[in-house]
């Protein structure tokens, strides 16, 4: 490792100790910060705001694109990183350099002055700064955990919000229901700022309809106030009441894609800035690109597996992502055996998500990465998995071990970001 990764991240080390908690979710700390850093959220281009349990980073995508293909300079901040903590902040296009994160973390650090205040919104903080100092058209900023509370909802006045799939997950932080976690994620609507949003269980949409009302906030709702159809080849068809847009197969592979990418529209269709055209969200929505979000790898893993078979990767790790992989397996994975390969963070329901994938899986195998944040261990997934899955040990074991007789296969790893991150890592395929 370089010098100069080091010196970022041995900030980001010592930042651990300014809090007990990792995540602890209150406005109050951040606000006395940014305050101290004379108000960079103040300073900052058109913001989208974008919160959801499945789909954000991928909405988040299809945002960017359509910007960038329409001429302009994106800011965009996401979480969690996959591999370098650099991916999070992207300034005017490029992602943010080790110099210029190292120099904005030592500046937010100082002026915080050892206060208490945890890690994200620190880096928030750093991300809001360094946004405020680059000159840039637009702003993508995505909701790290919930909404109402989280640090990225400082932002008082976004140009529009987009709330994608709401579906159980983070339930120690955001309540046992979808009902309240719905309520925690449409805190990021704001009194008269359009918000859109997608296909959503009926508790989660009615508790969005009623906050969008009570701030007078209109609600571009899929089904009522646009849709986007999907057609055998990939292609979509987006409607809305400004009319209908044909679209190419979105650069996001899977079904469920058609529905961010639909939010995306919708949400900057609402705000109708003057640079947004059709020709620029048709460009978009092909070129969207997505670490870990179906991607197929190509390096040194894919390389372990025999010719013709294929090797993807998606980070999807909750019950929702789990209906999403099952879909997209089904729509697009039938024509070959699929063996699985699934590690899981410590805590997430492994059921919930198994349910879909294990019908249309030839095989399961259940894995843990020696690098990986609270890895659930192997037993604890085959267990979880009623015995459908066998150990596979690492990610490289797994590999080695599947049966290599007949035709080409496919192989899908899934289950967890930080497992994505360890197989990209080790892959070595390109991160966007």
């Amino acid at each position: 490792m370089s010098t100069t990764t080091s010196r970022s991240e041995a900030i980001i080390d010592r930042l651990h100790a300014l809090h007990p908690k990792l995540i602890d979710l209150t406005l109050g700390r951040l606000q006395r910060c940014l305050a101290a850093l004379d108000h960079p959220e103040r300073r900052l281009p058109p913001v989208v705001h974008v919160a959801g349990t499945n789909g954000k980073g991928s909405t988040c995508a299809f945002l960017r694109a359509i910007a960038e293909a329409a001429g302009l300079r994106v800011h965009v901040y996401t979480s969690p990183h996959l591999v370098r903590f650099h991916e999070r902040i992207r300034l005017a296009g490029s992602l943010v350099t080790e110099d210029a994160l190292a120099a904005a973390l030592e500046h937010v650090e100082g002026v915080n002055a050892g206060a208490p205040i945890t890690v994200f919104e620190v880096t928030t903080a750093v991300a809001l700064h360094l946004f405020a100092s680059v000159p840039a058209d637009l702003l993508v900023l995505e909701v790290g955990l919930g909404g109402r509370f989280d640090a990225t909802n400082v932002v008082d006045r976004p140009a529009a919000t987009a709330i994608a799939s709401i579906s159980m997950d983070h339930m120690d932080f955001l309540g046992d229901s979808l009902a309240g976690i719905a309520g925690e994620k449409a805190g990021i609507i704001k009194p008269s700022v359009p918000c859109a949003t997608g296909t959503q269980p009926p508790e989660a949409l009615s508790v969005i309809a009623a906050e969008a009302a009570l701030h007078g906030a209109p609600l571009l709702a899929r089904g009522r106030d646009w849709d986007v159809a999907r057609h055998p080849d990939g292609a979509l068809t987006y409607r809305d009441t400004a009319g209908r847009i044909d679209l190419p197969p979105p650069g996001l592979a899977g079904p469920h894609q058609a529905d961010n990418a639909g939010i995306a529209i919708a949400a900057l269709r609402a705000w109708n800035p003057p640079w947004l055209t059709e020709a620029a969200i048709r460009t978009g929505i092909a070129r969207a690109n997505w670490p870990a979000r179906m991607q197929r790898l190509t390096g040194e893993l894919a390389r372990m597996l025999p010719e013709g078979w294929e090797l993807w990767l998606d980070g999807g790790h909750n019950a929702g992502a789990g209906i999403a992989v099952g879909w997209h397996i089904r729509a697009s994975f039938a024509d070959r055996a699929l063996h699985v390969l699934v590690g899981m963070k410590a805590g997430k329901q492994v059921p919930q998500f198994l349910a879909p994938i294990i019908p249309a899986a030839t095989s399961l195998w259940a894995v843990a990465e020696p690098g990986q944040h609270l890895a659930m261990p192997v037993e604890g997934i085959v267990a979880a998995s009623g015995g459908a899955a066998r150990a596979g040990g690492t990610v490289e074991q797994a590999l080695a071990a599947l049966p290599r007789e007949g035709q080409p296969a496919r192989v899908l790893v899934c289950g967890s970001l930080y497992l994505a991150g360890e197989v990209l890592k080790r892959d070595g395929s390109p991160l966007a």
